[in-house]
């Protein structure tokens, strides 16, 4: 159920300067990707096809000066999703120009502790991601406007306490 005429799909086709993703949960694996990820735990090598759609996507926002960027809120050690995630879905997504930035929350409390998953697009407008307790996608919530100044909140604390992915992986990755 959305409260907006609005979709997640049409805030994706419409927005200008910026989408942001805050990501929360360790496990997306009913949600997509689910033969990619079954390759990934049985050691097959990545199909080079792997999200090659998101890629173009990607490409066609970025390719017009666009910031596409996301934070994940994260423990170690990393379940096996998170290394499928990490490992063949950020690495493959930053060739279409997307942003990775990890919020280990490991060693400290977490700052966004009940914020769930969500979009926010030019600081305008937020959809909310909402999952089973399984990871699997439900569907996206289009909030009112005037919950978007909280969610830019969120997503600036996000970005405060997170490091860049590229740094982080080469700490931690696998």
């Amino acid at each position: 159920m959305t409260t907006s005429s609005r979709t997640l799909g049409d805030l994706f086709d419409t927005f200008q300067r910026e989408a942001f993703r805050l990501e929360t949960l360790d496990d997306y694996s009913k949600s997509g990707n689910v033969d990619a990820y079954h390759a990934f735990l049985a050691g097959e090598p990545q199909p080079d096809d792997y999200n090659a759609g998101w890629v173009e996507e990607l490409r066609s926002h970025t390719g017009k000066g666009k910031r596409v960027y996301r934070v994940h809120i994260l423990r170690r050690p990393l379940t096996d999703y998170l290394r499928f995630e990490l490992g063949w879905g950020y690495q493959k997504n930053m060739s279409g120009g997307e942003e990775f930035f990890i919020l280990d929350v490991t060693d400290r409390p977490n700052p966004l502790q009940n914020v769930p998953d969500f979009w926010l697009f030019d600081s305008e407008s937020v959809a909310v991601m909402n999952y089973d307790g399984a990871g699997k996608y439900l569907g996206s919530e289009v909030l009112p406007s005037e919950l978007t100044a909280e969610f830019a909140g969120h997503r600036d604390a996000a970005l405060t306490h997170a490091e860049p992915f590229t740094e982080w992986w080469a700490k931690y990755g696998t």
